[in-house]
């Protein structure tokens, strides 16, 4: 037993040496990210709230309108996201991806833009990103979905070390025998305690930030994965597009209850246009609803409901807001922040453990070879 012990403290350590500065990282920007949001409104309402107008008419500007004036900034090739006001003081965002990545904010009554930002300018944008993909776009998020496997082995090891022996009080916490077993009991308590919690955003993280995964659930569960219909073959393409406010309000009468939450531009004039939409019975906080149009001619290619997607991508209608905390309100995002404070405070306790040990180690090594020369 004390020789399979020893096997289960190599992989933990090792584990924890490799991956534990992610872990670490991914631990504090998501505590972060709870309160970064609504800070970020807070810091820099100019971008995000608008004042109504003095006169009686609180006519919107046209989406397509604000579509012509980007187009004509960034070019036709630019992918544009709009994400529409729910309220009468927010403002318009629109996300551009073409050779300039960001948020531009435009005010919905007048049209005039009200600032823009890149795709890692501000704290709230960088951490995002360095949460979600280490600043490394797609190269990185099958990255963090290894880490997060890394995460639920050590969690296994950690707890079979944890695991109650005779002689040791495996729940208490020795604050009076020096810092370092302060920190070792903390850190074996903190991980026995919150493991679970910390697994849960690990690994709800990992299925959001790595698509193939999603793909895999759906294969084992004996379904077909739904893909995005394809735009009809058109004997031309010299006509206009239809306006966005056209097809919006098309897709809006196909489910006359949802709320219309994201409208995305595809760069590509042979590729559809999708609408996205809120249902009242949808956990997801932007809806997965989506009805896809022709922007020619204005038919709907498809309308699928968030409930009737393939069980991969209907599962992320609820480990999303599991995973941010919406799903369970403010209780449910203590607890996750928590968990993420942990994360990183066990990342940080195991690094210094294991500092601490090898530089004791090589300590007596030095007093053992002074010892034995003549």
């Amino acid at each position: 037993m004390p020789r399979l012990r020893h096997y289960w403290v190599v992989v933990h350590r090792w584990f924890a040496l490799s991956v534990g500065w992610v872990l670490a990282l991914m631990g504090i920007t998501g505590a972060l990210l709870l309160i970064a949001a609504p800070l970020d409104e807070q810091l820099h309402p100019e971008l995000f709230r608008v004042t109504l107008p003095s006169s009686e008419s609180t006519t919107r500007v046209t989406l397509e309108s604000v579509r012509q004036q980007l187009v004509g900034e960034f070019g036709p090739r630019a992918a544009l996201s709009f994400h529409p006001p729910h309220s009468a003081q927010q403002s318009l965002e629109v996300t551009v991806r073409g050779k300039w990545q960001g948020a531009v904010y435009i005010d919905p009554y007048t049209g005039r833009e009200l600032g823009r930002r890149g795709a890692t300018q501000g704290f709230f944008n960088l951490l995002f990103k360095l949460h979600s993909s280490l600043l490394l776009d797609q190269t990185g998020k099958p990255l963090l979905a290894c880490v997060a496997l890394c995460y639920l082995l050590m969690l296994i090891s950690g707890i079979v070390l944890w695991w109650p022996r005779a002689g040791i009080k495996t729940w208490r916490i020795e604050l009076r025998r020096g810092r370092t077993r302060a920190l070792y009991d903390l850190h074996r308590v903190g991980g026995a305690s919150l493991g679970l919690v910390i697994a849960l955003s690990v690994a709800t993280g990992a299925y959001m930030a790595w698509r193939p995964l999603g793909g895999w659930v759906t294969t084992l569960s004996g379904a077909h994965p739904m893909k995005a219909p394809a735009l009809p073959l058109h004997a031309s393409r010299t006509e206009p597009p239809l306006p966005i406010d056209t097809l919006v309000a098309d897709a809006q009468a196909q489910f006359p209850d949802g709320q219309i939450n994201i409208v995305q531009l595809p760069a590509k004039s042979d590729a559809p246009l999708r609408v996205r939409l809120r249902l009242p019975d949808d956990p997801h906080p932007n809806g997965l609803t989506s009805v896809w149009l022709d922007p020619y001619s204005g038919k709907v290619l498809a309308a699928q409901r968030w409930n009737q997607l393939d069980p991969g991508a209907r599962a992320v209608s609820v480990i999303y807001p599991l995973h941010t905390g919406e799903l369970g309100g403010l209780p449910l995002m203590i607890v996750l922040g928590t968990g993420g404070l942990a994360l990183f405070g066990l990342s940080v306790t195991g690094v210094w453990q294991w500092w601490r040990r090898r530089k004791a180690r090589h300590h007596t090594r030095r007093l053992s070879g002074n010892a034995t020369r003549p």
